[in-house]
């Protein structure tokens, strides 16, 4: 499994209608509206490196609204906790 972590600058009015279309898209399991240089950070998992060329140039930048992308993959994973759990606020 690879991971592809894409850094979305959108369009300010449309980063709640990008940030949906982008989770809909397949190989994509996670979008987060953040605060920072960048709107939205995506994940993409897929199977091997041509479909994270498939999932970010093909159908993720042209969502109406993309304006940027910037694309890291990661090599390696060094902790093992819940995602959901990690980006998790306030939960018990």
């Amino acid at each position: 499994m690879i991971t592809a972590i894409v850094f979305v600058n959108a369009e300010t009015a449309r980063i709640p209608e990008v940030a949906q279309q982008i989770a809909d898209l397949p190989g994509v399991s996670e979008v987060y509206s953040v605060t920072g240089t960048v709107d939205l950070i995506a994940l993409v998992r897929v199977r091997s490196i041509d479909e994270v060329a498939t999932v970010v140039s093909d159908r993720l930048n042209k969502v109406p609204g993309v304006i940027e992308t910037e694309t890291h993959v990661a090599f390696r994973a060094y902790s093992t906790h819940d995602l959901e759990a990690a980006f998790s606020l306030g939960a018990d």
